[in-house]
């Protein structure tokens, strides 16, 4: 099979059209179909085009042929904050048509997600009361923003995803996100999840594994004799180091332009799910690298 833009946004077409069981619409159907805005909107990401305004005028001149009708820039935007759970639901369907759904190793971190610069921004911004400073300890910053925690597999498709405010606490928003999905976890026994020290606790690696079967492989902290299975963590650490460097380096997701937590919400959701579909299709099409995003990006 092809490896293109063209090839990936028509499998992708199929296989969210064949997932919506029941329309969202009522009364007369909107010319944009909502397969085609999830398309659309995995298009944008993958072409890096930032700006809404620019996309459209963009799709209009070299998308003609695949999306005969395109919206205004704000209806696109007021459709697409509309589509937030669709676009969950397909990067959770992707997950699990692949290969990678059945991997017991799952791989946990969280990484900034800046929604604001200066001082009168954070003071009008209308993400008050979500956003909040925080500091990145990997860059050396503080910023002002939210936390995107991800737990994925090790070829970094995406299983479980949350944005929480930075003061919340790692060990904290984890046990809500397994909380919230429950009965993926309960499934599926014997995951092994692999993090940093900032999920470290005791009490709380009892609570995975009491309350979910799950055992925490994670670095020593200082004091502490090295744990099992320590002397692996750096090279598979690298890994989640670079799935968050594809999100960030490749679809721009610092630059996600989001004033409003749904604007962040669905512009976060959009880049997640671009990444899934790309894994989806390369190991669908047995391509070497499941998360290259070269045949797609141009």
């Amino acid at each position: 099979m092809t490896q293109d833009l063209d090839t990936l946004l028509t499998a992708l077409y199929v296989k969210i059209d064949d997932s919506i069981r029941t329309p969202r619409w009522r009364g007369r159907p909107p010319r944009l179909t909502d397969s085609e805005l999830v398309c659309l909107a995995v298009a944008q990401v993958l072409l890096g085009a930032r700006s809404e305004a620019h996309w459209i005028r963009y799709a209009r001149i070299h998308l003609h042929g695949m999306f005969p009708y395109l919206p205004q820039r704000p209806g696109y935007n007021k459709r697409l904050r509309a589509a937030l759970p669709l676009i969950k639901k397909a990067i959770r369907d992707l997950a699990r048509d692949s290969d990678f759904w059945f991997d017991h190793h799952w791989i946990v971190d969280s990484t900034p997600i800046p929604c604001g610069m200066s001082r009168p921004t954070v003071q009008r911004s209308d993400l008050a009361g979500w956003a909040g400073y925080g500091y990145c300890a990997s860059h050396s910053r503080f910023f002002w923003g939210l936390r995107l925690y991800l737990v994925c597999t090790p070829a970094g498709m995406p299983i479980l995803w949350a944005l929480a405010n930075p003061k919340i606490g790692e060990r904290e928003v984890l046990a809500a996100m397994l909380e919230h999905d429950a009965a993926l976890v309960t499934d599926r026994p014997g995951i092994l999840l692999i993090s940093d020290k900032g999920f470290a606790s005791k009490p709380f690696e009892r609570q995975l594994a009491d309350e979910y079967g799950i055992e925490l492989l994670r670095p020593s902290r200082k004091k502490e004799k090295a744990r099992y299975g320590e002397p692996m963590l750096k090279k598979v650490r690298q890994l989640i180091e670079s799935v968050n460097d594809t999100l960030k380096g490749q679809l721009d997701l610092e630059q996600h332009g989001g004033r409003t937590f749904a604007g962040v919400a669905v512009r976060i959701a959009q880049r997640l799910l671009a990444m899934s579909a790309a894994i989806w299709h390369n190991n669908k099409t047995g391509a070497p690298v499941t998360r290259s995003l070269i045949a797609y990006d141009h």
